[in-house]
């Protein structure tokens, strides 16, 4: 897939092509109908399929510290969008100035001049321009002007839900991870640099990776999740990506952390895996304050489960399969030691289940 920053990066030569435009923040299965559906008109057609997208999220522009929690950051987002067979993502850098654009402008100037759209396929509630005036009817008389089709996709919904990204944002604030990944299509992902915490983890016998995450990353509710851990995750940065990379933060939580994990034999090394050789393991993961130690920040801590390995420094990718308990104060460590192995317990139990949801490291 090819990846342009900037309407300047696209090809002089460019022709025609079939075009679809959102922030796809999460990508999830309303984003990949759409999408689908992009990439098998633009095969019919016999043309490429564009899309379009924008960074940052255009809600910190336009009312600056609005900025939405990520669902995935951009690198992950391309790499999900280039998995739907698309042959070029075109990231827009969203300025004060862009979105001045009316909606006359951005079709003029992006999807005629730049990206010579045939067909634009879009969601029925898509919104364009200065304002967000424009939307699918004017879109379609704008096409009728210009000489491109324009198709609006059905929203997805479960039930009487419509998938969207607020809504998924709504189920991981709240600590539905089940039901986030059943909008996803897939569970939601965690990822960031592992660094030194307080080693309390360590102490107890469960030491744990102490996650820093994107800045505006959504971290699910306080509580305990089993989880599938990629360590020696890929950057989401590359060459040519056309994504940068948020400020990262640190995040804590109940339990404590450290670099180090128990490990029964580290057999072969995946192809992909990063130094510790692991592309995707079991872990019991802690999001919250640590309450038991008085503790104020809050924390992403994954104690990885039949592995020891130093990885500070090194990136890891969390997928959270399901929501073992909510967040607990003890009054003593044997019992938090108790509901810790029973939290392990559990999570080997549930990730060890065949057809168990989960994503690889990919």
């Amino acid at each position: 897939m090819l990846r342009w920053r900037g309407l300047d990066s696209v090809p002089g030569g460019w022709g025609r092509s079939v075009v679809t435009i959102g922030v796809f923040d999460g990508v999830h299965r309303g984003h990949q109908q759409i999408i689908g559906h992009t990439v098998k008109r633009a095969r019919e057609t016999g043309v490429p399929a564009v899309v379009m997208t924008f960074d940052p999220h255009p809600a910190e522009v336009v009312r600056p510290g609005s900025h939405p929690a990520v669902l995935t950051e951009p690198g992950r987002k391309a790499d999900l969008i280039a998995g739907l067979g698309v042959d070029a993502l075109c990231v827009i850098p969203f300025t004060l100035d862009f979105s001045k654009l009316s909606a006359e402008g951005f079709v003029h100037d992006v999807l005629v001049d730049t990206l010579h759209a045939s067909l634009v396929v879009v969601g029925e509630n898509f919104r364009f321009g200065h304002k967000a005036a424009g939307d699918v009817d004017l879109l379609r008389r704008l096409g009728r002007t210009f000489g491109f089709g324009v198709e609006a996709a059905p929203l997805v919904s479960g039930g009487d839900t419509v998938f969207s990204s607020t809504y998924i944002r709504s189920l991981i604030a709240a600590g539905d991870v089940g039901a986030a990944a059943a909008a996803l299509g897939r569970p939601h992902r965690l990822e960031g640099v592992v660094v030194r915490g307080d080693q309390r983890g360590r102490q107890l016998g469960f030491p744990t990776a102490n996650l820093m995450s994107g800045q505006y990353a959504a971290v699910p509710a306080d509580g305990v999740y089993a989880a599938r851990v990629a360590i020696g995750h890929p950057t989401p940065t590359r060459p040519g990506a056309g994504f940068a990379w948020t400020e990262e933060r640190r995040e804590r939580s109940d339990w404590s952390d450290e670099g180090r994990r128990s490990r029964e034999g580290p057999g072969p090394a995946p192809a992909d895996a990063g130094a510790s050789g692991s592309a995707d393991r079991m872990g019991a993961v802690s999001v919250g304050t640590n309450p038991t130690f008085s503790g104020r920040e809050r924390r992403v801590e994954a104690f990885i489960l039949d592995f020891d390995a130093d990885i500070y420094g090194e990136r890891i990718a969390i997928d959270f399969v399901e929501r073992l308990r909510e967040q607990r104060t003890y009054t003593s460590l044997p019992p938090l030691v108790e509901q810790i192995n029973d939290d392990v317990a559990r999570t080997r139990g549930l990730l060890s289940e065949p057809g168990t949801v989960g994503e690889s490291a990919g």
